[in-house]
């Protein structure tokens, strides 16, 4: 048994499972990251690309919504500096989502409206309530889905290369009436992307500078970031999806060229980013060990707890969530998600992180001391982890010796 407490044979059951995925031709490539009481065992199989140089352990991938819970200690660090408050209405540096107004009903028309029963709050913005986000139908479903993609405000896959620049998506957004009242509601995504504009504007300077000098250099996250750089280039993976109507991987995304390739217009806090697994786990580390890390300290301890409890009522739980019964054993956090109930072996209560849909995962675990992430270039096919995941996590687990 290791320092870790982790079984060299079952990590090795781990390898050959992982390992069924790429020879099947399910994902190009994937690494693998478990660190338990700070041994890290780290697995690299396959390729970048489909027919391409083999993976690595400092591949760069798309790590899409594994940047919220980042842009979340960044608003954290904030409100410690006493420049953001978690109860203020956000209007004093958004005043263009000030008197806001609300959809009589999802479906109706733009114009169809009540005044917000109050103003949005930094809270609403962490734990995704305030009142607008991805609506979980087909694009144009409702006129609302329809005039945030013609404004490009996502409501789709990440694309570095569609928002407009800070001040402009703002100002779009505060064009359009929110879909349900502040605290009706969570609604997934939209709230990180505000966020980005809120932090930039509260620490006075751009929120990819502000991430880079108060997060990544401190941790040492040198790969991390919202572009990849030309003399990192070939170390980023190719980004893939699937064709709905053959099964079979497509181009998403290249990485010559591709839309990581330059800096974008909107840094998205939603979705921007880019990581490996060692800069990551030194994320999910410091996450683990509340707010620590071995330059000191980011955040306090009262914080990392305060960020990963539980923050939906019994009410916004039933209306809400990704997928039917997901909050039955999950809540949500400030830019995470938390295990509120044990249904399987990885599902460890107070285990806390969050996926990428461009095929990524992160998840701490304090009670086993461990930290486990998970790097595919395959999207998600939608809001249901896939097999790929679910084995990981089960398998992560199942590496448990003590």
């Amino acid at each position: 048994m290791s320092v870790g407490g982790l079984s060299k044979a079952r990590l090795d059951r781990m390898h050959e499972v992982m390992a069924g995925y790429v020879e099947r031709g399910d994902v190009p490539g994937l690494v693998t990251l478990v660190c338990r009481r700070g041994e890290a065992c780290v697995d690299a199989i396959g390729a970048k690309a489909l027919g391409g140089a083999p993976m690595q352990r400092d591949t760069i991938f798309r790590i899409a919504s594994m940047t919220k819970p980042i842009t979340a200690v960044a608003a954290m660090i904030l409100v410690e500096e006493c420049k953001l408050r978690l109860d203020e209405p956000v209007d004093r540096l958004l005043p263009e989502l000030a008197n806001r107004r609300v959809l009589r009903q999802l479906d109706a028309a733009l114009d169809d409206t009540v005044p917000a029963n109050r103003p949005i709050t930094l809270r609403d913005l962490l734990t995704f309530r305030f009142g607008i986000g991805i609506a979980m139908a087909p694009p144009d479903t409702y006129p609302i889905q329809r005039a945030m993609s013609e404004r490009r405000l996502g409501q789709g896959p990440p694309q570095p290369s569609v928002p407009p620049a800070p001040e402009e998506w703002i100002r779009r957004f505060g064009e359009l009436p929110l879909m349900y009242q502040p605290g009706e509601k969570w609604m997934y995504h939209t709230g990180s992307d505000v966020l980005g504009v809120l932090i930039a504007r509260a620490s006075g300077q751009s929120f990819d500078a502000f991430v880079r000098e108060r997060i990544f250099e401190p941790l040492g996250m040198k790969d991390t970031g919202f572009f990849v750089p030309p003399g990192k280039i070939d170390r980023l993976a190719a980004s893939y999806d699937v064709n709905y109507e053959t099964g079979a991987l497509q181009l998403y995304d290249p990485a010559q060229g591709g839309q990581w390739s330059r800096p974008p217009a909107f840094p998205s806090g939603g979705a921007g980013l880019v990581s490996t697994v060692d800069d990551y786990l030194a994320f999910g580390q410091m996450m683990l060990n509340r707010g620590r890390h071995g330059n000191g300290r980011l955040l306090s301890r009262l914080s990392v707890e305060t960020m990963t409890t539980d923050h939906l009522t019994p009410a916004q739980k039933a209306v809400s969530g990704l997928l039917p019964g997901y909050f039955d054993s999950h809540g949500w956090g400030f830019g995470v998600s938390v295990v509120t109930r044990r249904e399987e072996v990885s599902a460890v209560p107070g285990k806390f992180g969050w996926d990428g849909g461009l095929g990524t995962s992160w998840y701490s675990d304090p009670g086993e001391e461990m930290v486990t992430i998970l790097m595919t270039q395959r999207a998600w096919s939608s809001p249901s982890p896939p097999q790929v995941c679910r084995d990981f996590w089960t398998l992560a687990y199942q590496a448990i010796d003590d």
